[in-house]
């Protein structure tokens, strides 16, 4: 095993979390599967360090070749909105920001959340690195600095504007490769007396769950509460209270202050999701050990029931050109012969190929042509939207397949 160091703490990873292959970027969808001789792979091997117990993937390419030409778009997902205006509603409920405060978004995407706050007069700004997406965002009227948050780009924030009021960084920890240079941004750029809140999947819900497609390249880290903790303690920031929520197959948003800051009091909901995580062995080699064998299980379930529908004649198809659903076709070496499309709202997506897989993708509309007798829904986070959204597939007697935490059949 060649020596990989981690990314807080400097210690050597010598535990093995959850090896998934060859892979290539999730997010690197291909134009044309006939001039591609030069498909890039990568090592898929999660490791945990046992000093700190963060799980993480060595650094196989770096940020700016994964997130400066992005194609993942928030605003398609008609629950990630509703979520996102929920977030907008009641953080402007529990705090009193104004037309003074300054409001700013790491990893804004499209706009999909900072569009919101235009409904009650605050400054929101969004940091995006990714060209392509920032344009899109500043279009719709959401004003968004195009380029990577770091120190400098808390600085500039800082010089132009202000130190801000709150910060959010909202499913964007796990894609930051530098940690230390991301944290103590943060610490930089926020105002004394302001809050800073971020959400991530919770590694206590992947490991219990089996959902190693949350593992990918541009997911750099895993973290539980106790390692976030750990690690915004170490640059004098506190976290006050902690929520779970439900996006991801099972998050965890918290909020955090400057360390110094007597007016905001811990919550309860600390010391009970860690006390969770301590029963839980988060901080036992053994729970990670066995993470692997249960992955291995879930993709001969996945494979077997494939291959036995095919070889009925069954038509079977996907849903979701997803990040997460990539991870797991590459895995389980699922290709165009098991799969025979994949369809996907994202535009920008599709008549592009998977990454891999190969697997065409489409738009909804092919799913009345050829009448599948199966839909495979890949990002399956969001399944019930998928399903309320595909309900007219019903009327030839299709099928839905959600594969985690365990392979699912919905009629």
């Amino acid at each position: 095993m060649d020596k990989f160091s981690c990314r807080f703490c400097d210690a050597t990873l010598g535990l093995s979390f959850c090896d998934l292959g060859m892979s290539p970027l999730a997010n690197s969808y291909i134009e044309n599967i006939k001039n591609n001789p030069n498909e890039k792979f990568y090592p898929l091997h999660a490791y945990v360090c046992q000093s700190c117990y963060l799980v993480q993937l060595p650094e196989y390419e770096i940020p700016e070749n994964i997130f400066s030409d992005y194609i993942y778009f928030s605003s398609y997902s008609r629950s990630w909105l509703a979520h996102a205006k929920q977030y907008v509603d009641n953080i402007m409920q529990r705090y009193t920001y104004n037309k003074d405060s300054l409001i700013i978004e790491i990893a804004s995407n499209d706009g999909y959340l900072l569009q919101y706050f235009n409904d009650y007069d605050v400054r929101a700004i969004g940091v995006e690195p990714a060209t392509n997406v920032a344009r899109v965002a500043n279009k719709k009227g959401v004003k968004t600095i195009n380029k990577f948050f770091n120190i400098n780009t808390a600085n500039q924030i800082i010089t132009e504007l202000k130190c801000a009021d709150l910060i959010i960084a909202n499913n964007v920890l796990a894609h930051v490769s530098n940690i230390k240079d991301f944290v103590e941004s943060i610490k930089i750029l926020l105002a004394q007396g302001g809050v800073v809140t971020i959400e991530f999947p919770h590694l206590l819900n992947i490991i219990k769950y089996v959902q190693f497609d949350t593992i990918y390249h541009e997911h750099y880290s895993y973290f539980s509460l106790s390692v976030v903790k750990m690690i915004l303690e170490k640059y004098d920031l506190r976290i006050f209270d902690v929520e779970k929520i439900m996006t991801h197959g099972g998050s965890l948003r918290v909020y955090a202050c400057h360390k110094n800051d007597s007016k905001k009091m811990n919550s309860e909901n600390i010391n009970i999701i860690l006390d969770e995580e301590n029963k839980f062995g988060m901080t036992s080699n053994d729970t990670y050990k066995l993470f692997s064998n249960k992955v291995k299980n879930v993709r001969k379930k996945i494979t077997s029931f494939l291959i036995e529908e095919k070889s009925k004649g069954a038509n079977i198809i996907g849903y979701g050109a997803a990040a997460k659903g990539n991870t797991l076709l590459n895995y389980c070496k699922i290709g165009s012969d098991l799969i025979d499309y994949i369809v996907d709202k994202n535009h920008h997506k599709q008549g592009k190929y998977l990454p891999g897989s190969h697997i065409p993708i489409h738009s909804i509309d092919k799913v009345i042509k050829t009448k599948p007798n199966y839909i495979f829904i890949l990002p399956w986070n969001i399944y019930e939207e998928i399903i309320e959204q595909m309900q007219f597939v019903r009327d030839w007697g299709c099928k839905f397949i959600i594969l985690i935490p365990e392979l699912k059949i919905i009629e």
